[in-house]
């Protein structure tokens, strides 16, 4: 089964982690260094190029203090707002 990085529910994905980023005041180089990677990282997962794993999204949620129920939450509402 080919993956498809573009998918709708993809984009929704990206968006947002990025939203939620901004929303915390932060850039992606704070983000980042939070992390302790470099700012590239962070683009490329923002941008698509680049998947997540399940624990590197757990991770960011925690660098985010958002918790994974809140993101989860936050991610199947964009999804429903637009079914």
């Amino acid at each position: 089964m080919k993956k498809d990085r573009y998918s709708p529910l993809q984009e929704k994905f990206q968006q947002l982690l990025k939203d939620i980023r901004n929303d915390a005041g932060l850039r992606q180089i704070d983000l980042a260094d939070i992390l302790g990677q470099p700012q590239s990282f962070v683009s490329k997962y923002e941008m698509g190029e680049r998947l997540l794993t399940f624990l590197e999204v757990r991770r960011i949620c925690q660098a985010l203090r958002i918790t994974m129920e809140e993101f989860i939450n936050k991610f199947e509402k964009r999804i429903n707002e637009t079914e």
